[in-house]
């Protein structure tokens, strides 16, 4: 299927960034990168392996977020030591991975990433499967070929990511014209696009995050082919897709990103339920996911914490009165319907991106609240109160109600009856109470007859 559509594609597609076979080293004197930007423990590094004879460089992300003046979330090494002489070099350090060998330098909480310079995969190479190893799809299985600087700068991702800075000299050396492609905003992949979208199809997500995260905009050969190639996300292990959406809604920039993954067709392989839900009912499906994103955006921005289960019970939201729908045609109750469609709306989604215990168990606690939050008589509105997701589940129903469900002011309800004192509380049950009580019938008035032998 993969290899017809493949054949189907233009060959502009493929135009590559511009190859060059020497960087372009630009001095200290020409960029606004300081060493003393850099974590101290990513140079201690980088002096290290240059101090025992190899090639070292603080290279990638870290180096592009200090040029636009944002702060690294980490810090990455590219170097000529293989990772069994990294790990000979510091004793604080351990080799993770078997699909990109790497090597992780500890330094209390802090982890300096060192990876060996990789080369490309072509097809007369004759790699044992421990170094490369593919798919029929094209897909990297393995990365374990090394080769040289030029070599490792060709075979990254985007062009954004693929400058290297020498901590001793100053300089930073570009292959593929990264720095113009930061001074003009753009993401742009590095090779053919289609191949590169074939080795590893998350790239594909990683453009859109780029672009939402760094309000760039995507290359259009880089853009072209991906909605036709979008369906090789289904090839991607749910737990690798789990760790991308977290990256993708959870950086700041939710709102703007889920717009990105729409426009480009990438939002269905993630959310294929909840994708036709949007089909269904676009209007509500939408204002519900874009409110809750752009809530996340907003807490993350303050900084202040937030919970991928909140955000999960938000996304496949939607996805739920359908189910409980076809569920309630086969004659269970609404009751039992619902609470088998959250089962099966999940397991469903853990085909996909596989969301652990952790946030999944709390997720169905929000949704199983949410008809409990309607029963408030008696006791039960001071039980809510007290139980753990009680708040989550409040906020859980504000949104359902900016969405525009109908709840007969139950948000307003349990928003006074937080803050009421003892009194007012039980004033709000009675009503509640009065209300519910089933009306008497009234009766005229009966006469009564007169006595007999009463005087006239």
């Amino acid at each position: 299927m993969i290899r017809k559509l493949l054949k189907r594609l233009p060959s502009p597609f493929g135009r590559p960034a511009h190859r060059r076979t020497t960087p372009a080293v630009i001095p200290a004197s020409q960029h606004s990168l300081k060493r003393n930007q850099i974590s101290r423990n990513a140079v201690t590094v980088v002096e290290r392996l240059q101090q025992a004879g190899y090639q070292a460089f603080v290279v990638g992300g870290c180096v592009r977020d200090l040029l636009l003046d944002l702060d690294p979330k980490d810090y990455d090494v590219a170097t000529s030591a293989t990772p069994e002489q990294v790990r000979a070099t510091f004793r604080n350090s351990r080799l993770i991975g078997r699909r990109f060998k790497l090597a992780h330098v500890f330094f209390g909480r802090e982890i300096i990433e060192v990876a060996t310079f990789r080369a490309g995969h072509s097809e007369d190479q004759e790699a044992g499967r421990d170094q490369s190893l593919q798919s029929e799809s094209g897909r990297l299985l393995r990365d374990n070929v090394y080769g040289s600087l030029e070599d490792d700068a060709q075979r990254r991702d985007f062009t954004i990511n693929a400058l290297y800075y020498d901590v001793t000299r100053g300089t930073i050396h570009d292959y593929v014209n990264g720095v113009q492609d930061i001074r003009n905003q753009r993401v742009r992949l590095i090779g053919n696009p289609v191949q590169r979208y074939q080795e590893d199809p998350v790239r594909m997500l990683r453009a859109v995050r780029f672009a939402a995260k760094l309000d760039f905009e995507i290359e259009p050969h880089t853009a072209a082919p991906i909605a036709e190639l979008a369906e090789l996300l289904y090839d991607i292990p749910a737990a690798r897709l789990f760790d991308e959406v977290l990256k993708l809604f959870l950086g700041g920039q939710g709102e703007r990103t889920f717009d990105l993954l729409l426009e480009y067709d990438l939002f269905a392989p993630l959310f294929p339920d909840t994708d036709e839900a949007i089909d269904e009912q676009p209007e509500y499906t939408l204002k519900l996911i874009r409110q809750a994103l752009r809530n996340t955006d907003q807490r993350i921005n303050e900084g202040r914490p937030v919970t991928p289960a909140f955000l999960f019970a938000a996304l496949l939201w939607p996805a739920l009165p359908q189910r409980t729908r076809e569920l309630e045609s086969q004659g269970i109750p609404l009751i039992p319907a619902q609470q088998q469609a959250a089962h099966d709306v999940l397991i469903e989604q853990c085909r996909h991106t596989a969301i652990p215990k952790r946030f999944s168990v709390p997720l169905r606690e929000i949704w199983d609240l949410q008809p409990r939050l309607e029963r408030r008589q008696g006791r039960r509105a001071d039980q809510l109160l007290e139980h753990p997701r009680f708040r989550a589940a409040y906020d859980f129903l504000l949104l359902r109600e900016a969405a525009g469900e109908q709840t007969d002011g139950l948000g307003q309800w349990w928003t006074e009856y937080q803050d009421a004192s003892p009194e007012h509380r039980r004033r709000m049950i009675q009503q509640l109470s009065a209300g519910d009580a089933p009306r008497k019938r009234s009766r005229a008035p009966r006469k009564r007859k007169p006595r007999s032998g009463a005087a006239s």
